[in-house]
């Protein structure tokens, strides 16, 4: 995430002091992101020690102002031009999860799977009935509009994002399942035990698959489609708009 962009953004609408931009940038985002006011006014000294914003003044209350320079519009301005590089993806603590309980001692990968799954559809859930609200506030109106419809797009990145990783989830038990019985069919033509085999290893994910409520829609209509699998008590709930 940048933060400092994001900053520089908020920065071209007029100058800024540091809580502010704070409240500004989670109120655009719901909060998904959230900053603590030291990140703020890190980011800030960063900017200033790069030419991309000055201070200009204080304001009625005394804080300290912050005012973007054409240096920093141009770097905002090449920022929102090139795409967001693919490359070297971020690291994903659910992939490192699955890929280091294949073969793990002790560990059933069928139950981590289950467990992320009923997990990711209650998210799903939660961000579905998030973004009714936020359509709400859209269709409204009112001096909050822009962050409204800003804080829809995020909704529905992150309901995209939960679709996609419940497919992925019953992708890796399909999967498991196959290289399971793939092991098992080649010990029994051999007379020899799987073993340490990759079917083996995955030999926890046999079983009846679950499914992942919105996870088979697909296309710009996916994060329009409510997913209608029921979600354990348990499971966390997702960011929460501020007001």
């Amino acid at each position: 995430m940048s933060i400092r962009h994001g900053l520089l953004a908020l920065l071209e609408r007029g100058p800024r002091y540091g809580s502010q931009l704070r409240t500004e940038f989670e109120s655009r985002t719901g909060s998904t992101w959230p900053l603590n006011v030291g990140q703020v006014y890190t980011t800030l000294s960063r900017l200033e020690r790069d030419g991309m914003v000055a201070q200009g003044g204080e304001d009625a209350a005394g804080h300290a102002l912050y005012t973007i320079t054409d240096s920093g519009r141009a770097e905002l301005r090449t920022w929102f031009e090139k795409p967001v590089d693919r490359t070297s993806p971020a690291r994903d603590e659910l992939a490192i999860k699955l890929a280091m309980a294949v073969g793990a001692p002790g560990v059933d990968i069928r139950n981590v799977i289950q467990s992320q799954r009923r997990h990711t559809v209650k998210a799903m859930q939660d961000y579905t009935r998030l973004k009714a609200q936020a359509l709400l506030a859209v269709e409204s109106g009112g001096a909050r509009e822009r962050d409204d419809v800003a804080w829809l797009l995020v909704l529905e990145q992150l309901i995209f994002q939960t679709e996609a990783e419940a497919r992925w989830l019953d992708h890796c038990e399909s999967r498991l399942i196959r290289l399971s019985a793939t092991a098992a069919d080649t010990g029994a033509a051999t007379g020899t035990t799987p073993g340490a085999t990759a079917g083996a290893e995955a030999g926890g994910a046999s079983g009846t698959r679950g499914t992942a409520g919105a996870g088979g829609a697909s296309g710009a209509g996916a994060a329009d489609t409510p997913p209608t699998q029921a979600a354990p008590p348990e499971a966390a709930s997702p960011v929460a708009r501020p007001h």
